[in-house]
């Protein structure tokens, strides 16, 4: 089935489900931002699509509105925005609550929350890509699970409560480890050391992980009470007490997990 949609955002998000939901056969027929060059963007790459910095949407033909804003962001366009009647309004937050959209004048609300870090300047394959969905009305659920499905993406019903919990999860496993790779970076740098000799070690890491769970691929020297080496770790890192401090925390929760 193919919807009429339109793109409220210009961000990271905006830029790779729009071009998404229109490989997969949907109509977007506008994308908002309030900067109309960074609209423009996104416009510049979908096939008959119109920019505006407006949220005036009442003779839009789209049935579905999506919000794909910073999260501070979303009530007010939520607020702010001027509907066509029966329009189904959902914003892609992991951490926001279906609730911020119950003063805006959608008929129907809902959530469609990408589960995935995205970047303007690396391809997606919404295949990769877990959605979770929220709405208090059936229908409105049908039509979000129908979009998703559209983009061959594996999807969930979650609570908004729970999708809280999800994005936490999420933090700790993506943007902590993201920047936890970045310290590794730092300190190899430091030294004058190269990165890739690090890069195998990280891959079969998180393959691992993933294949017989983090508990189990847990491996290193506060798992083994290694308490020489985590003296002389902590030590070599006083050099920036931040990082000391880091290393000396990570590894005490390891040694209170075991």
């Amino acid at each position: 089935m193919k919807f009429d949609i339109a793109i409220l955002g210009s961000g990271n998000v905006a830029w790779h489900l729009s071009a998404a939901l229109e490989t997969a056969g949907h109509e977007i027929t506008e994308v908002y931002s309030r900067n109309l060059d960074h609209a423009k963007r996104i416009t510049g790459r979908l096939y008959a699509t119109e920019a505006t910095d407006e949220l005036d949407f009442s003779e839009s033909k789209a049935r579905v509105f999506i919000i794909a804003v910073a999260d501070q962001a979303i009530a007010d366009v939520a607020d702010g925005i001027i509907l066509p009647e029966n329009s189904i309004l959902v914003h892609t937050s992991g951490s926001m609550p279906l609730e911020i959209l119950e003063y805006s004048s959608a008929s129907y609300t809902g959530i469609f929350y990408p589960l995935q870090t995205f970047s303007k300047n690396r391809d997606l394959d919404f295949a990769d890509v877990s959605i979770l969905l929220e709405s208090e009305d059936q229908e409105t659920l049908k039509i979000l699970k129908k979009l998703a499905a559209s983009l061959t993406s594996p999807y969930y019903t979650v609570k908004s409560k729970d999708r809280k919990a999800v994005h936490v999860a999420a933090v700790f496993a993506s943007n902590f480890t993201n920047h936890l790779i970045g310290i590794a970076e730092a300190i190899m740098n430091r030294q004058g050391l190269d990165m890739e000799m690090l890069k195998p070690l990280i891959i079969e890491q998180i393959s691992k992980c993933l294949q017989i769970g983090a508990r189990a691929a847990q491996t290193g020297p506060a798992l083994r009470e290694d308490f020489p080496t985590l003296e002389a770790h902590h030590q070599f890192l006083t050099y920036n007490e931040q990082l000391a401090e880091i290393y000396r925390l990570i590894s005490q929760d390891i040694l209170d997990a075991n």
